[in-house]
Order: C-alpha cells, then structure tokens, then sequence
C-alpha cells in the first residue's frame, strides 16, 4: 500500500491551490458525529484541483449528504472528473 500513497501523491502534486474548488463546503452546521468544516478549518487545509477521479466504497450517504465509512479503492482513468455524478 505505501507505492499506492507515493504514486497518489505524485499525481496529486501538480494540482495544488490555494483555493477551494467547491463552492458548497463551508458548513457550520453541526452533525450528528462532528460540525461541519469552518472557514478557519479551511485555510489550514491543502486543495487540489479536480482532475482526478477516485474509486470509494462507502456504507451510506448520511442525512447531511456526507459519505459514511468511506474506503479509498483508487484512481481511475476511464472516465473525466466532469462526467462523474452522485448516483441516487
């Protein structure tokens, strides 16, 4: 598993920002198992650009669309980032 984090790594380098590519992140809002993610939180945090897509396994969508019991499975090439949709 450690070749997987340095060849993510690699990948995830060159697309580093200072800033957030989502527009619906900062969430003050408190959730069942933690609050949401503040605008100080947020300047701490390292952004990359979307242009990659990863595989996750996950349990559930919780009521506060966030993914429960995710697993990082990959990154995967068939498919551009702008494609990739929320399946209901």
């Amino acid at each position: 598993m450690p070749y997987v984090r340095r060849e993510v790594a690699a990948k995830l380098k060159p697309l580093r920002t200072d800033k957030c590519p989502f527009s619906n992140l900062l969430d003050l809002r408190a959730a069942r198992w933690g609050g949401g993610v503040t605008a100080e939180q947020m300047r701490e945090m390292q952004w990359i650009k979307p242009e990659l897509v990863a595989q996750i396994k996950f349990v559930e969508w919780t009521a506060d669309n966030r993914l429960r019991h995710a697993v990082f499975l990959g990154l995967r090439d068939d498919k551009p980032p702008r494609n990739v949709m929320r399946a209901n």
